[in-house]
């Protein structure tokens, strides 16, 4: 699969995609809505199965062992992968790519 790239004034909606819908990633996404808010930043943040993921998702956020997964359940998505989804410095980077503007890609 080619590389997904997204403008930051592209991004509405991120999503974190997990086994099941719930656990670790709802710790994920509640500590990325967090400091996405602390930077004035308007992104919705949601929790989503890996085979649920929403059509409208800019960006996915997928343990390591997902990824695949869910780039092709949403092929249109950036799909950023990690081991660990607490105290990721993967968020903080996130949220400082967005409020600069900056592209974000896979």
């Amino acid at each position: 699969m080619g590389q997904v790239v997204k403008r930051a004034a592209e991004v509405r909606k991120i999503v974190f995609a997990c086994e099941a819908g719930m656990g670790s990633s709802l710790i994920g996404a509640n500590q990325l809505k967090r400091k996405l808010k602390d930077a004035g930043l308007t992104v919705e943040v949601v929790y989503a199965a890996v085979h649920a993921i929403p059509k409208d998702a800019d960006i996915i956020v997928a343990h390591t062992g997902l990824a695949k997964r869910a780039q092709e359940v949403a092929p249109t998505a950036v799909v950023i992968s990690f081991m660990n989804f607490v105290n990721n410095p993967v968020y903080d980077d996130l949220v400082k790519k967005l409020k600069a503007g900056e592209s974000i890609s896979s």
